[in-house]
């Protein structure tokens, strides 16, 4: 368990490091990402980055596990 712990920490750290730069990108901003501003709060649901990061990964996952 402390293996999964370990690798997700080091997965968020990267994500975070990355976040400036893709969202340089475009990434975050794609169709389907969904902003809802109601007075002074705004929900974000980013449906459309999540799946496209989700089939990158799993790209990259089955690509390395060859």
């Amino acid at each position: 368990m402390l293996k999964w712990l370990l690798t997700l920490l080091a997965a968020l750290l990267v994500l975070g490091l990355l976040t400036p730069w893709l969202t340089r990108l475009g990434f975050g901003r794609l169709p389907g990402d969904v902003r809802v501003a109601r007075g002074r709060r705004t929900f974000y649901f980013p449906f459309t980055s999540v799946i496209l990061s989700s089939l990158l990964l799993s790209l990259l996952a089955y690509l390395l596990g060859r």
